[in-house]
Order: structure tokens, then sequence, then C-alpha cells
């Protein structure tokens, strides 16, 4: 017979998960996700290939701004490089995130949510990353983007 409780750590204090870093108080060691996929280029390629299908999707593009492309691309991958621990360019730029608040003027619907996704996808799987990084980043791009929904019909 297994014991159901869980497992404690000391002092019946809950077990944490375990991160292997440089020093007692120092950065992971296995670095950050950022580091980890390449940098900057590879979040560059990763929202260039994404909006290569956005462009052609006639259910999300309207909500672009398809006469500032470049800086729809430079912002989306500027985020994307700060939130996996990359430079801080885009809060000293734009200021704090604040996604819903950015995304809120656009109805985004269900539909609009999974074309989004769809093309998503498609750009994080043409990276060809390791199992678990693309897991990591896909996890988080699959929350951000039902967290983004705001228009339920």
């Amino acid at each position: 017979m297994t014991d159901p409780t869980p497992p404690t750590g000391i002092g019946n204090v809950p077990a944490q998960p375990i991160t292997l870093r440089v020093g007692e108080h120092g950065a992971s060691a296995t670095g950050s996700l950022f580091d980890r996929i390449g940098g900057a280029p590879t979040f560059d390629r990763l929202v260039r290939r994404f909006y290569e299908g956005v462009q052609q999707d006639d259910v999300i593009w309207p909500m672009y701004p398809a006469d500032d492309l470049e800086g729809a691309i430079w912002r989306l991958s500027a985020f994307l490089q700060q939130y996996w621990g990359g430079p801080g360019t885009y809060s000293e730029e734009r200021g704090h995130p604040r996604l819903r608040m950015r995304h809120n003027p656009f109805r985004i619907t269900s539909e609009a949510r999974e074309r989004w996704l769809l093309h998503m996808r498609e750009a994080v799987e043409s990276l060809g990353l390791a199992p678990l990084d693309e897991a990591e980043l896909w996890a988080y791009l699959d929350r951000a983007a039902h967290a983004m929904t705001n228009t339920f019909d």
C-alpha cells in the first residue's frame, strides 16, 4: 500500500521543484529560454514566420496594422524576447506590456484566437526547437492567446 500524502521537505513543508543554479542565489544553470533557443535571431524568425501566415488570414489580418507591419513585428519579437529572458527593450520603449489592455480594442473571438494559434503553431514548429523548449514556449503562447479572448459570441 502506498502513502497517499504528498512528499514533504524539511519540517513538513511541501517539497519544491529543484532549480539548478550557478551559485547560491545565481541564475539558472540551464539558462533562460531566450539563451537556450538562440536569442533575438530565433525570436525574430518566429515572429516573421508567424506574420507570413497572418497576412494570408482573412479573419485576423484586418486586426493588424498593414501600414506598420514592421512595427508590429518588432513589438511582438521584443516582447517575447523580454518575457523569455532577453533584453528589456520592449518595456524601455513601450512601458509595461499590459497585454489585455493593448488587445482590448480588438474583437478577439474564439475563432480569431484559434487562427492566431494556428499561425503561431506553424511558426514555432518551423524553428526546430528541442522538445522541452518548444513545449515551454508553446504552453505560454497558448495561455496568452486564451487570455486575450475578449468576445464570446
